[in-house]
């Protein structure tokens, strides 16, 4: 009954970033975080914290932003070294009433700039490490204060010192009103601000609502997220609402997670498809880090077959699954499907889900006139109350993706006669006479245990041309690759980097365009 009070007063209020910690408080207190790191700007608190515990300190956080001059209706940008008080700082920031926008640590000091300017002077909450990739950017003239989390800066307000600052009521956003900012991969060119609001935001819990209801017992739940992402904020209120512990991971080495994972024993693990990559070796480390899992799940891409086949069939637990969501920034989760141990296998990597009852509707769009098929793929398009409310200081470039009410997500793909959504490709990285690089890349990768990353993009001469990265940074092997490679002869030769040179995105996607460059630059300079 109470988990149906509180989804019910999510859905009429929204979810109200700022009086979150203080709901789940007053819901149960005691339930327990756990953080694999310490806190920045609270570096007393320690890394064990209650959600009595945790409202407190973003009551706290919330009175010295006050004082520091952030107010009701104001737009702050947080952009500082990465660290859970980051959703603390967002949360404090939504309490009294502010716009927080989210920006990624792993944005450069130009792209930083543009989207400063582009907010029209937002207040600017920062940290020392990122005002020295600020250096070249004019942060006073382009923020109407800067704030630093910890550190003096000439000219700014340090929260460390305004402590014991006067606590403020919680302010709460109109149900359709901007309530918090995030931006998109950016993986072709300076990212877009998508506008959430309360009512996008509260929306998109519903389907993993209903997946976390599966755990009747509360169990602990890693979550292993970007802490600007708007995924993050869906999570911590899923996991705060249904009082349940939760191992908070600041994206560790895949050694220090197998650690973490065997010692707290998590029966729900949700992270980026990347993260889940990069622990496949952990499926035979010997203290079984896995064992404990039933459950886990991935949004933002779409997952390698192989990665889900290894994790599964490393846990010890009867019937785990694999929950993947397809979605992106704007739409949020837009369908999904289960991948038990026996099915994964023999999975279809993309074969990415079914519409969920009550959540998105999904459509496919012929692009040329022609019925959508794995031969012609169409252009994907998604309905719902979920969807963003606008791109901020961009409304033509958001306008322009809305078509009657649908929203057109980039990606294209078809259906199959069960209702299946097969997502192909993005449009802009469709490389011709291949129907799908990333059916390429599932295959060669269930083929090819000695690769960690494959990614084909387009060359120069428009040939599909495979990126590979070995474990360890091994050569490749050239006789196994062209054996592997028998069946796709469009391939040209394979290009092999170091795995650390890849281009990525803040969630570690690849910049597939960037890296199409960099491969061009580099034949050319050989001529």
């Amino acid at each position: 009954m109470m988990g149906f009070m509180v989804d019910r007063e999510i859905a009429e209020h929204g979810l109200q970033l700022g009086s979150m910690p203080e709901m789940a408080a007053a819901k149960n207190s005691s339930t327990q975080l756990t953080l694999d790191h310490d806190l920045d700007v609270l570096p007393d608190a320690g890394r064990r914290l209650t959600v009595g515990r945790l409202a407190e300190l973003v009551d706290d956080l919330a009175g010295r932003l006050a004082v520091a001059g952030v107010g009701a209706g104001d737009t702050i940008a947080i952009y500082k070294s990465p660290n859970f008080d980051v959703w603390m700082l967002a949360s404090a920031a939504a309490r009294v009433g502010a716009v927080p926008v989210m920006l990624s640590p792993a944005l450069d000091g130009r792209t930083v700039g543009i989207l400063l300017g582009r907010l029209d002077q937002p207040h600017l909450l920062t940290d020392l490490p990122k005002l020295d990739v600020l250096a070249d950017v004019p942060v006073k003239d382009l923020a109407k204060t800067v704030i630093t989390a910890t550190g003096e800066w000439a000219g700014a307000v340090t929260l460390t010192e305004l402590a014991g600052s006067p606590r403020v009521e919680p302010v709460f956003r109109g149900l359709d009103d901007p309530a918090m900012i995030t931006h998109t991969s950016g993986t072709t060119g300076v990212p877009k601000l998508v506008v959430h609001t309360p009512r996008t935001m509260g929306v998109r819990l519903r389907p993993q609502w209903w997946l976390l209801s599966l755990m009747w017992r509360r169990d602990t739940v890693a979550i292993n997220l970007p802490f600007v992402h708007s995924r993050m904020y869906a999570a911590m209120s899923l996991v705060l609402l249904k009082a349940m512990p939760v191992l908070l991971m600041n994206n560790p080495k895949p050694d220090d997670a197998a650690g973490l994972f065997a010692a707290h024993k998590p029966t729900f693990i949700e992270a980026l498809p990347n993260a889940f990559m990069d622990w496949e070796p952990l499926a035979d480390d010997p203290r079984r880090p896995f064992a404990s899992v039933k459950y886990f799940s991935s949004t933002f891409d779409a997952i390698h077959p192989r990665t889900i086949t290894r994790l599964v069939s490393a846990s010890k637990r009867r019937v785990p699954l694999f929950f993947q969501i397809y979605g992106q920034s704007e739409v949020g989760p837009a369908v999904g499907r289960p991948y038990f141990s026996k099915s994964a296998e023999r999975m279809d990597g993309r074969c990415v889900g079914y519409p969920m009852p009550g959540c998105a509707k999904v459509r496919v769009v012929s692009r040329n006139g022609k019925a959508p098929s794995k031969a012609n793929p169409g252009a994907i398009e998604v309905r719902w109350d979920g969807i963003a409310h606008s791109y901020f200081g961009e409304p033509e470039r958001y306008e322009a993706n809305r078509h009657d009410g649908w929203w057109r997500t980039g990606d294209v793909g078809y259906r199959t006669r069960r209702g299946c959504l097969h997502m192909l490709d993005r449009e802009v990285d469709m490389v011709p006479d291949t129907s799908s690089t990333l059916e390429i890349e599932d295959r060669m990768l269930s083929r090819l245990d000695e690769l960690t990353e494959l990614v084909v993009v387009i060359g120069p001469k428009a040939e599909p041309i495979p990126v590979v990265c070995t474990e360890g940074d091994l050569p490749l092997d050239r006789e196994r690759w062209r054996a592997a490679a028998a069946d796709f002869p469009q391939l040209a030769d394979p290009v092999q980097i170091p795995q650390a040179e890849l281009p990525r995105t803040a969630t570690m996607k690849v910049r597939r365009v960037e890296l199409s460059q960099l491969l061009r630059d580099q034949l050319q300079k050989r001529v």
